[in-house]
């Protein structure tokens, strides 16, 4: 039998409407609603167990399980998708089911204990929320300013001028609603404004980017620049392969708030223009 760093892990395949698990070592499987009774039937099953639960990054269905889980007390961590993937190959697993993607997960986790993330605090959670809004609603005016545009050079603008103009303004008056709401959270918690703080000492790093990149890359201070950098997507990893030119994974909202925070630099400082225009046209811009 295989050495397990914790008493026990239970892998978790989340959906929308169900839990998948697999329990390590004694291979117990379970399938419960992804619901409020659900989550606290897996408790009880963690705590007789003192299991580690795990599970993949699935774009939001798992936050309410992972919430309940660490306000119990249990230990969790969220694994990376593209490595459970790569670890299921290395296994020469080909088929693909919940439950076999409950049982991979559970085995990753015991493969490489040092993986995956810890619970955000609240704070962060709050701040990531209202930065994710806020881009959501300035990618909305953006769209809006297009069509405002095009309807122009089709002639139809003054049909809809006023519809137009009420869209605009409220779109402007909840980003700017949400700009407040930022501030505010950044300066009631004093980790965050302490990180804050040295982020906006960085030419060119404004408040828009600063909450961006807290919200966005929680680890800035926990990890080496070059680590963070390659995170940012900053120091890409080569991908490429025979004539294969592979684009390196990075985390778009991060990389924008660099290339935004740089541009502004640029405009202030000869010293940062003068270098971004040495690193020629692959440099973010």
């Amino acid at each position: 039998m295989e050495t397990l760093p914790h008493p026990a892990i239970i892998g978790i395949d989340v959906s929308r409407d169900t839990l998948d698990i697999h329990c390590l070592p004694d291979g117990l499987q379970l399938q419960l609603p992804n619901t409020v009774e659900g989550h606290a039937r897996l408790q009880r099953v963690a705590r007789d167990r003192q299991a580690l639960v795990c599970f993949e990054a699935t774009g939001g269905h798992e936050w309410l399980l992972w919430a309940s889980l660490d306000g119990a007390g249990i230990g969790t961590r969220q694994l990376p998708p593209a490595q459970i993937k790569a670890f299921a190959a290395s296994r020469g697993v080909r088929a693909k089911t919940d439950r076999l993607d409950a049982e991979t997960i559970a085995r990753f986790m015991a493969f490489r204990p040092e993986a995956g993330r810890r619970l955000p605090h609240a704070a962060l959670r709050s701040l990531r929320a209202l930065a994710t809004k806020r881009r959501q609603l300035v990618d909305a005016l953006k769209r809006h300013t297009l069509h405002c545009k095009a309807r122009a050079k089709h002639g139809t603008a003054d049909e809809f001028e006023s519809l137009d103009n009420e869209l605009k303004g409220l779109l402007t008056r909840q980003i700017k609603e949400l700009d407040q709401r930022i501030e505010t959270l950044l300066a009631s918690d004093a980790e965050l404004t302490g990180t804050a703080a040295i982020l906006r000492s960085i030419p060119g790093v404004g408040p828009v980017a600063c909450a961006m990149l807290i919200a966005e890359m929680p680890e800035l201070g926990q990890i080496a620049g070059d680590k963070a950098a390659a995170l940012a997507g900053l120091a890409p990893i080569a991908r490429d392969s025979g004539q294969m030119r592979g684009k390196p994974g990075t985390r778009p909202a991060s990389a924008s708030a660099f290339a935004f925070s740089t541009a502004n630099a640029s405009r202030a400082f000869r010293s940062v223009s003068a270098a971004r225009e040495r690193a020629g046209p692959t440099a973010i811009r």
